[in-house]
């Protein structure tokens, strides 16, 4: 990676991908592009990271996808997983708890992670370095595009001395955030609504001796509702909402910050790094696509933080178009296949937002008497033991799937559409157990039951990205099994792997089949036995060619 801060003034960039912003979802999307080999140009009007910590969380899925761009042990390093979250009230009595340390939805990471954005935002920029096709221009901003039937010719503009370049790219993607420019450039508008009520966020440095709530913790005050954690490496974060009146200036002076965190940390050992007011919104952009330009992110969604999800579905945008994008680009697939990106993404999104409005108005309950009818009702429902589960186990967060979009058969139906998931698996040469995906190669993958992976592949499948994985039972000795192979003309790939767990084999009777093939996200494209494997190559390979179900 080439990371300039002035323009050059020559004439016309060519390059495969432009990415608008270089927030943690540009920065993400660069990684995944320069991994598939996809020239990309990133452009950042900021000429430092943002060094603010505003995003906070990320889930299970969140940590697959950077396994996707070789960057999780960076980005994990120094991570708070919180082993339970709690709902107070105004009293400090429990309403609800959710028992993050009894939860694997079976991704292979814990639910829910807290992070250091800057420190993020640095991994990701650095992960870029590992590609000489990925170009980052820091101080440089998009000012306008017009793209045609073979690409994008795009203005940008050096901030610092105004000096405009042109690039020509074949596609645009837009991760410029909640005021993104390359939306406004298209002509697409945000629809939904923002909350009235500012809130004071304040993320701090504290040593474990002040701290004096020691657990993710969701206050549901009806006078002035709150919520409060540790996070990564000994910082802590609380928020609380504005009453009317109160301006920002005095909200942000220290000493009104030392009253309100006192009940949570002691002011005296509590280091502000950030405290800000800031309001937030419920949003869609009402097209998430024009041409040759995509949006991802904020610049296509904002939801309320109550669900934590915000900065998580901007990057499963990311995991979801890379891999779409780069097969296009590469020939492999039909420019059509892009069509997917919005179809998939959309109602995805949309139900976590709907599910992280819900849960505020649990948690924003403004006047004491719907603040009892709220407490009464919560105790009283989760004396059910089933709904009491359906709470502690955050069996109401939107499970990953998609009911339509670049599928077998174009839609949901049964495990199809559905993220596979992601046990712990040993291949041959191998001393300790990795996560599945480290095997499965970055394309298509065709995993079958107690079959050495050589005798899953056929002439059918010549031409296709994908990778043969023989699934054999636990305890199978790893020196019974055979060496990783690539044959043929296509050099088609085989790996066997033992599913020490019996995640697999178990998923697969579950499902009553004994093969299934992966998408390069890991979501389910097809489901079935031995003798429809060829159907499967026939179905995929009409899918990318962007053939109609």
């Amino acid at each position: 990676m080439r990371a300039t801060h002035q323009s050059d003034p020559a004439a016309a960039r060519e390059v495969d991908v432009a990415v608008i912003g270089c927030g943690p979802v540009g920065a993400l999307t660069a990684n995944l592009l320069g991994a598939r080999g996809i020239s990309t140009l990133v452009v950042e009007r900021s000429v430092a990271p943002h060094g603010q910590p505003r995003a906070f969380s990320c889930d299970d899925e969140t940590l697959r996808i950077y396994q996707q761009a070789d960057l999780f042990d960076q980005v994990s390093r120094g991570m708070h997983a919180p082993t339970v979250a709690e709902y107070i009230n105004r009293r400090g009595r429990l309403l609800a708890r959710i028992a993050l340390s009894e939860i694997d939805f079976g991704f292979g990471h814990a639910p829910l992670h807290f992070f250091d954005q800057p420190r993020l935002e640095q991994t990701l920029r650095a992960g870029l370095a590992r590609f000489s096709q990925v170009d980052l221009q820091l101080g440089t901003e998009l000012v306008n595009l017009h793209q045609d039937g073979d690409g994008v010719d795009l203005v940008l503009r050096d901030v610092a001395t105004g000096q405009l370049r042109p690039v020509r790219a074949r596609y645009v993607l837009g991760c410029d955030g909640a005021r993104s420019t390359t939306r406004s450039v298209i002509g697409a508008r945000a629809e939904g609504a923002s909350y009235p009520e500012p809130w004071l966020a304040v993320s701090g440095e504290v040593p474990a001796h002040a701290v004096r709530v020691d657990r993710t913790t969701f206050v549901c005050d009806w006078q002035r509702p709150a919520f409060v954690s540790p996070g990564a490496g000994g910082s802590y974060r609380l928020e609380f909402m504005l009453r009317a009146g109160e301006t920002d200036a005095v909200m942000q002076r220290p000493e009104t910050i030392a009253a309100l965190v006192e009940p949570y940390v002691d002011p005296a050992h509590l280091t502000v790094t950030r405290a800000s007011v800031y309001t937030f919104h419920h949003l869609v952009t009402q097209r998430w696509r024009e041409g040759r330009v995509f949006l991802l992110g904020d610049a296509a969604h904002q939801m309320p933080p109550f669900l934590g999800q915000g900065l998580c579905s901007g990057l499963r945008d990311a995991a979801n178009l890379s891999w779409k994008l780069a097969m296009v680009l590469s020939g492999t697939a039909d420019p059509t296949v892009l069509d997917t990106y919005e179809t998939e993404r959309r109602p995805h999104t949309v139900a976590m937002a709907g599910t992280s409005v819900r849960l505020g108005r649990i948690f924003l309950a403004r006047s004491r008497t719907v603040a009892w009818l709220r407490d009464t009702a919560l105790r009283a429902v989760q004396t059910v033991p089933r709904i009491r589960r359906f709470v502690r186990h955050f069996e109401f967060k939107p499970v990953p799937a998609y009911r339509r979009g670049l599928l077998a058969g174009g839609r949901r139906a049964g495990a199809v559409g559905t993220m596979f998931p992601q046990p712990r698996v040993v291949t041959v040469g191998a001393d300790t157990p990795q996560l599945l995906d480290g095997a499965l190669g970055t394309g298509f993958a065709v995993l079958g039951s107690g079959v050495p992976a050589a005798t899953l592949s056929s002439p059918a499948w010549q031409g296709l990205p994908v990778r043969f994985v023989g699934v054999h039972p636990a305890g199978t000795p790893t020196e019974s099994l055979p060496t990783a192979t690539a044959t043929g003309h296509d050099r088609m790939e085989h790996v066997d792997i033992v599913d020490v767990d019996g995640v697999i084999t178990a998923w697969l009777r579950r499902h009553r089949v004994d093969r299934v093939v992966l998408r390069p996200d890991r979501f389910v494209f097809a489901t079935g036995q031995s003798q429809t494997t060829e159907r499967f190559a026939r179905d995929l390979t009409a899918v990318l060619r962007g053939d109609r179900p």
